[in-house]
């Protein structure tokens, strides 16, 4: 339900008219005295509001504020009631709700924690208080370091859930600059801005833990708090001794040198470092004392740690803005460990650790034990045939050996194009449209693996058990497949790729494949028999949680740049344009959930870096328990079986056949310039189990469109009649080293 302003605030005269009789809103407990005192019902506000009852029953919990329009018609609300039903009379030292008038200016708002939808917290504060929503007011602390200081617009509040966790008030980060003076600042989330006194690395490391109050509650029963992050600018940098930039050698190794005078400092200070060093994510810690951790991390933008493909131009913001930026995705997605990559596995740890504190023993004593549905502490071997090539399980094949479709996994997204029709080149344009969030949609659901893989020789196929399975798929015919109960369609499988391969040529003879990927065959209407598998009995949904978060924080990132998830086709095409210049820095925090997503996802099959690494010899990445490429295969399984499971019910329906295919981006031959022109909407509904416009995980989007003759010239020029233009769709631009030429 959607309402305009002008909507809200007639729908909230009318509610005072009914009972007849700036931003900031009184306490939680006189909103609700006030609602009370009209007669009114939290579903009645709800209903004006156009929001859910558990919003009001948040706002009046001090759980969560309202934002934007419904933030001034819910103060507009409350305003109209405390005139009608005054406060009754009380003490001097009581707080009526409201502040007095003239009100003080109104605190910084701070954001917490993302939960399951995004809230702004704006703060009434009083002369001397220091507020927070969902809090009594606490007396500022005087003669210390911290403060609270204004940061101008750019540092304006920022859609989040509310954090109840005192211990870390001032948020889950902070950027630490140096002003004009020559004080040092941290910039922490929703404006609040903290005076440093440390003079040091390892002091700064001291003030952090002890004083500053960062950090991000754990996302799971067993999990850990997340460690306060701190970005240093390049005016920090300088102040505390470290270079502004990394030499090209300190930036092939990742770190600067062990004798580097801060290191000494944090060695002296019995302050520790990981075994990647000091470099653009480094974390500094003190070995745990019972369950209180004590580690540090910093982020060093100017050392290239905010990688410009997923961050954008994230370095280059002001403190404070950076700040918001960040503390958004943390909020919503968790505090960034490294590399977006990095946090994407992060991400899944966090909500399955490996242990868990046991019940307490004869001894009264709880012992680390396993965490059910976790991936454990110790890492597995994977099969054989999931090995990547150079794995040590391979040490024993000839030194050149080229391993085949029946010895290898080998389970990628699309990469398949192919010559147009003669009927396809009469039409004007060619139109991408791009799965959002495919590879999360894939993982949603999705039973993995969780232990180690057992061999099974001639298995009976198992729709529900995740392994992998040597069979023979050449059988399947695209010409006629099953597209519902007892239904078949047929279809001119020369124009669609095949589901079993990458490159969507069709198998030639037995190979190893995911469950999903057999299983499609099965549902296709077609009989399989493998003759091997390796199959893990331990198993479970692992990637529920990591798909449900990214998925809240993408849908709440592009609700608040005005892309909802409850438009109309033709209104989400109008959203979708331009989105990105509505708010250039929520912008990127998309880019980041989505690199969070891939790159995730990437590390569960990382291969050696720089390590002096030999075909043959264990890698660093082999040492992890979510070092696991069944699940990765798995869930590219899945993706691209979805993928192909829209094109052929798009094909059955409208005899419309996809011209390229990149991954999650689908070119069509259309007439029109819009997806609208060749998807088959009735009455605003979709084809049933095909493409659908929108927002959320596994709908798509407009890529791109380009003219029919670009698509002819590109290919005549580079003499490639199978180009895939869908690599290209978004811009037209091809360029020679694109084609290899």
């Amino acid at each position: 339900m959607t309402h305009q302003p002008d909507e809200l605030f007639s729908a909230v005269d009318s509610l005072l008219a009914a009972v007849d009789g700036g931003t900031v809103l009184p306490a939680p407990t006189e909103r609700v005295r006030l609602r009370e005192a009209a007669g009114l019902t939290q579903a009645a506000i709800a209903q004006a509001l156009g929001v859910r009852v558990p919003s009001i029953t948040a706002w009046e919990a001090g759980r969560a504020e309202p934002k934007g329009e419904r933030l001034e018609a819910y103060r507009r609300l409350l305003d109209g009631l405390a005139h009608r039903y005054p406060q009754p009379a009380s003490p001097p030292d009581s707080n009526p709700g409201f502040p007095p008038s003239p009100p003080a200016p109104p605190a910084p708002s701070r954001p917490g924690l993302a939960g399951t939808g995004p809230q702004t917290m704006p703060v009434a504060a009083e002369p001397g208080v220091m507020q927070r929503s969902g809090h009594a007011a606490r007396p500022a602390r005087t003669g210390t370091p911290l403060s609270r200081r204004p940061t101008g617009k750019a540092a304006g509040p920022v859609s989040v859930e509310a954090d109840d966790d005192l211990r870390f008030e001032n948020g889950p980060l902070a950027v630490i600059d140096v002003d004009t003076d020559g004080q040092v600042l941290a910039y922490c989330v929703g404006g609040l801005v903290l005076d440093v006194p440390a003079k040091s690395i390892p002091a700064l490391v001291d003030w952090t833990l002890k004083e500053a109050k960062l950090g991000q509650p754990k996302l799971s029963g067993p999990g850990k708090d997340a460690d306060p992050l701190l970005v240093l600018t390049e005016a920090a940098l300088e102040r505390y001794g470290l270079p502004a930039a990394l030499t090209e050698d300190e930036r092939l190794a990742g770190r600067i040198p062990e004798g580097h005078k801060v290191i000494r400092q944090l060695a002296r200070a019995e302050w520790k470092l990981t075994k990647r060093g000091f470099g653009p994510w480094a974390r500094i810690y003190r070995p745990a004392q019972g369950s209180e951790r004590m580690c540090v991390q910093l982020c060093i933008p100017s050392w290239n740690a905010l990688d410009t493909r997923h961050w954008g131009h994230a370095a280059q913001l002001p403190p404070a803005e950076l700040a918001r930026l960040l503390g958004t995705f943390a909020s919503r997605v968790m505090t960034p460990r490294g590399s977006t990559a990095v946090t994407g596995l992060e991400l899944m740890t966090a909500f399955h650790p490996p242990t868990r504190a046991s019940e307490p023993g004869t001894d009264g004593k709880r012992h680390s034990q396993h965490n059910p549905g976790s991936l454990g502490k110790d890492p597995v071997d994977c099969a054989p045939c999931e090995a990547p090539d150079g794995h040590p399980l391979l040490a024993g094949l000839p030194r050149f050996h080229v391993r085949g479709p029946a010895e290898k996994l080998f389970e990628e997204a699309y990469d398949w194009a192919r010559p147009m029709t003669d009927a396809e080149c009469t039409l004007r344009h060619l139109v991408g449209i791009d799965v959002n969030m495919a590879f999360a949609a894939g993982a949603n659901g999705l039973v993995v693996g969780l232990g180690e893989p057992t061999q099974v020789k001639q298995p009976v196929f198992d729709p529900k058990l995740p392994g992998s399975w040597l069979v023979d798929l050449s059988h399947v015919d695209l010409s006629r497949v099953k597209v519902g109960k007892d239904k078949w369609a047929d279809l001119d499988a020369s124009l669609l790729p095949s589901p079993f391969t990458p490159k969507g040529e069709r198998p030639e003879g037995p190979a190893w494949y995911a469950t999903p990927t057999v299983a499609y065959a099965q549902e296709l209407g077609y009989d399989v028999r493998p003759v091997e598998a390796w199959v893990r009995y331990d198993n479970g949904r692992y990637l529920d949680s990591w798909y449900n978060r990214l998925r809240d924080a993408y849908l709440a990132t592009m609700a608040d740049l005005g892309v909802g998830a409850d438009l109309s086709p033709a209104d989400f095409l109008a959203a979708m344009d331009g989105y990105r210049q509505r708010d250039p820095q929520l912008a990127i925090v998309v880019s980041a959930v989505k690199a969070t997503v891939k790159g995730g996802l990437g590390k569960l099959r990382e291969r050696p870096r720089g390590e002096g690494w030999k075909p043959g010899q264990p890698w660093r990445a082999l040492s992890r328990p979510t070092w696991r490429p069944d699940i990765r295969a798995a869930v590219i399984s899945r993706t691209r079986i979805n993928l192909h499971r829209k094109l052929v019910k798009h094909a059955a329906f409208t005899g419309q056949y996809p011209v390229a295919i990149l991954s999650d981006c689908v070119v069509y031959a259309a007439d029109g310039e819009s997806p609208l022109d060749f998807l088959p909407y009735r009455d605003g509904k979709p084809l049933p189990g095909g493409f659908k416009l929108g927002v959320n995980p596994g709908l798509v989007k407009w890529e791109g469109t380009q003219s029919v003759l670009w698509g002819e010239g590109v290919r005549e020029q580079f003499n490639a009649p199978e180009l895939n233009l869908a690599r290209y769709i978004k811009d037209g631009t091809v360029t020679d080293q694109d084609t290899g030429e």
